[in-house]
């Protein structure tokens, strides 16, 4: 007698509907960037512009105060104390050193970046450091000053010498090097950017970036000797610094401040806090770039930092109150902070 049995048509089936089901609920990720990790870290103090160090992967955030570094899992992994109006901040690996611009101490902080002890502070006196640029040709630092100077000031980060300054016409936003001696800087106010030479602190060249207004965030890509400046008319111009022409332009969202570029991938970023986005474009070519993806982030999310080695973006915001009254030396006030909410986004492909 033949002990085997064949199944019954309804287990068959069965067994095939679980199969589907479990197929439909797990579909496959459409492809771009998805949030992998959002972390609160509360704490007091706003935030400006952040970077990473891509060779260890730590993030590191001025904070008004202090700068947080963090792992790229959002937790704190150092601060680095003792800072005044603590706005931008650069690293410079070859030196083993960061800087940060401290615009209610006129100053520079140096620290190391292994140990993140403050190795000196470079006093910019009557100055308001805003942004702030390591140039590896020259290995000299550059901040760009608003109230009290509109101008670049150039020292030396090893002996703390300050070598110069230099007008610029007015205020300066972000600024880009392209490694051989060239620095390029937004014109908010003005409308343009600007060429200077690193070593000779002379002007090179002035262009204008009609029309584009109020340009805030500056990328480079030293490839194509292109520059993405994000405007707040809500678009992402795309320069070829060669020339100062505007060889391209992709729309992006409201109230943007930072902009990043990623070499490998191609991929250009702008973040807008008006509206909590980042737009990411394609450098289909050195004169086309195409919009891929538009990130939902949150209201405030307006700065944001990109690891070229692992290719993660991130951006950090606050819950918002309603704005001060404004005045003359501030019309545009920008909206208060809520305490301790502070909150760290993490972006993966």
């Amino acid at each position: 007698m033949n002990n085997f049995r064949r199944p019954c048509v309804a287990t068959l089936l069965l067994a095939c509907s679980m199969v589907l089901i479990g197929s439909i609920a797990a579909p496959a990720q459409p492809p771009g960037y998805h949030l992998v990790k959002k972390v609160l870290l509360g704490g007091e103090g706003g935030w400006d512009y952040f970077t990473v160090d891509p060779a260890t992967h730590r993030i590191f955030i001025p904070r008004g105060t202090h700068t947080m570094v963090l792992d790229p899992d959002g937790n704190v992994v150092g601060e680095i104390r003792g800072m005044q109006g603590a706005h931008g901040i650069d690293l410079a690996p070859d030196l083993k050193m960061g800087f940060t611009s401290n615009g209610a101490a006129h100053s520079a902080t140096v620290f190391d970046l292994a140990t993140l002890q403050i190795l000196r502070e470079v006093k910019i006196p009557d100055r308001n450091p805003d942004s702030i640029l390591y140039d590896p040709a020259t290995k000299h630092v550059f901040t760009f000053n608003g109230a009290g100077g509109n101008d670049a000031t150039a020292f030396d980060p090893k002996t703390g010498e300050v070598l110069g300054s230099l007008p610029l016409g007015g205020k300066p936003e972000t600024a880009q090097s392209n490694g051989a001696g060239r620095i390029y800087v937004n014109v908010e106010d003005k409308n343009q950017l600007v060429e200077f030479d690193a070593k000779a602190l002379k002007i090179l060249h002035t262009w204008p970036l009609a029309p584009c207004d109020e340009p805030t965030g500056l990328a480079i890509d030293i490839a194509h000797k292109r520059l993405f400046a994000g405007c707040h008319s809500r678009e992402m111009m795309v320069i070829d610094y060669t020339s100062g022409k505007i060889v391209s332009s992709v729309p992006i969202g409201q109230g943007v401040d930072a902009n990043r570029f990623d070499s490998r991938t191609g991929l250009a970023f702008a973040s807008c806090g008006g509206d909590g986005t980042i737009t990411v474009a394609h450098e289909d070519s050195p004169g086309k770039y195409t919009v891929v993806q538009t990130i939902s982030t949150q209201r405030g999310a307006r700065t944001m930092a990109l690891d070229t080695a692992n290719h993660n973006i991130y951006t950090v915001t606050s819950e918002l109150g309603p704005p001060p009254a404004a005045t003359k030396e501030n019309p545009r006030p920008r909206p208060t902070i809520v305490p301790n909410t502070f909150t760290f986004f993490a972006y993966s492909q």
